[in-house]
């Protein structure tokens, strides 16, 4: 039996890596952008670590060229942007802003020359600032103004794009930006993150249906974080029920209305303190069900959960840092518990299991929808050694672990079409700055110079079927 993981890949499986517009690209104020809600929290004192913003990022704006010199050296099959809303659409309504339509098409172009398919994701959580002021996802008209962008996208990019995403974590979106506050643009508001959910719901489904009527062969995709919520004693009832309703809020409120056309009873009925749902409208979930050609899912790392029985400070080893407010709205009784290492520079714990268990989730509920890693990778405190090298060995374990896992599920049925490892390069990492590096490629935040770690090479060898 051959021992090269590679080899438990079909010939089409899709090797990728994945970045994101705000983390990597900088020219926050060039070529016409206008600004996002991530611009005003980063400038915000106190939000960011060290106060650090993306206004320049690692420039890949300026350094296009050199980065797709990059992707292509890699082997990579296909690579996974997101286009920044506020460059292309800089007020996120009205016309396109042709400079920054521009950027994207010379990457789209510049992906297709050197053979990678360009998989596109519409919205990576720079919503413009304009429409964050009128309500931002809380508000309904945002989604009806985000399916309009995507029609416009989707018309200038055309068929050149592989694989149209409409939303990068959701859960992200409406729970860390308007319930805890950690992520732009920082409102804590438990009844309008429940409004953002909806919201967004509703337009992954008005986008996608967008993309289709302009390009009705278009592959069609929506990312999720799903996370992996165990039980502390699996034989208590009390921590049983706890991963219900986390998995009710974290989970099935986003698979419920994409997938099955309606929320769950049991989240509505958790949350009814909050909010009553009337945001959603008559025909809300059959609009947020468009078919899809994939189910992108991100996963990094697994919960541990149980009711708080009340001593004590609950304790909240979420992986979300401290906050103003919690992303678990309608949940504050249920405590998360640090699950056992070892950890990554995140204080996430590493373990592998928790993707096959989650994969085999899936192909169980929806056995007929092909499934892709959108995003796995992790942070580590990578340094430079003497010989002018990244020897980032735990982050080549990591994941290299990450794809057997994924092999595992696919062994066991599971129709897995790619991987994508986070990230192709060192970026901003949201409210931790620039202290958190998950690249294989090294940046320089002085110089913008790039530099391959051990985990490049070892990830580049793994395509081409060198790696063990």
């Amino acid at each position: 039996m051959s021992t090269n993981l590679r080899d438990r890949f079909p010939d089409d499986f899709i090797w990728g890596s994945a970045t994101a517009s705000y983390q990597i690209e900088g020219a926050a104020k060039e070529g016409g952008r206008g600004p996002s809600i991530w611009d005003t929290f980063s400038h915000t004192p106190g939000k960011t670590l060290n106060g650090d913003t993306g206004d320049v990022a690692c420039d890949h704006y300026h350094r296009l060229n050199e980065d797709l010199g990059h992707i292509a050296d890699l082997g990579l099959d296909a690579y996974r942007f997101s286009i920044a809303w506020p460059r292309v659409q800089p007020s996120g309504i009205g016309p396109l802003n042709q400079e920054g339509v521009d950027f994207y098409e010379r990457l789209v172009d510049g992906l297709l020359e050197r053979g990678v398919q360009p998989v596109a994701t519409l919205y990576h959580w720079d919503l413009p600032q304009e429409l964050e002021d009128a309500g931002g996802w809380p508000a309904r008209d945002t989604a009806y103004r985000f399916a309009e962008y995507a029609e416009h996208m989707a018309r200038v990019l055309g068929d050149r794009v592989h694989t149209w995403t409409t939303l990068n974590e959701p859960w992200c979106s409406a729970y860390l930006g308007y319930a805890s506050g950690v992520h732009a643009p920082g409102r804590t508001e438990p009844a309008s993150a429940l409004a953002a959910v909806h919201h967004l719901n509703l337009a992954h489904g008005l986008a996608g249906r967008a993309i289709r009527a302009e390009l009705p062969g278009a592959r069609l995709s929506v990312t999720l974080n799903l996370h992996v919520v165990r039980p502390v004693d699996p034989g208590s009832e009390s921590d049983v029920e706890a991963v219900r309703r986390i998995d009710a809020i974290a989970n099935r409120a986003f698979l419920g209305p994409q997938l099955d056309a309606a929320y769950p009873q049991d989240l509505l009925d958790d949350t009814a303190h909050v909010t009553d749902w009337s945001f959603v409208h008559d025909g809300d979930t059959d609009m947020a069900c468009v078919p899809l050609d994939i189910l992108g899912v991100n996963y990094y790392s697994t919960k541990q959960v149980r009711l708080w029985d009340g001593s004590g400070d609950p304790s909240a080893n979420d992986g979300h840092g401290n906050a103003a407010g919690s992303p678990w709205v309608a949940a504050d009784d249920i405590e998360f518990v640090r699950p056992p290492g070892p950890y990554t520079a995140m204080g996430w714990d590493i373990d592998p299991s928790g993707m096959t268990e989650l994969l085999l989730r899936l192909h169980r509920e929806y056995p007929e929808l092909p499934l892709m890693i959108t995003e796995n990778g992790a942070a580590f405190d990578d340094v430079v050694s003497d010989d002018g090298a990244v020897h980032d060995a735990r982050r080549v374990d990591y994941v290299r672990d990450h794809i057997a896992a994924v092999a595992d599920a696919r062994d066991a049925g599971a129709d897995m079409r790619g991987y994508f490892l986070w990230s192709l390069m060192d970026n901003f990492e949201w409210s931790y700055g620039y202290d958190r590096r998950f690249g294989i490629i090294r940046v320089n935040y002085e110089t913008g110079e790039r530099m391959w770690k051990d985990s490049a090479y070892w990830y580049r060898d793994l395509i081409a079927g060198r790696a063990t």
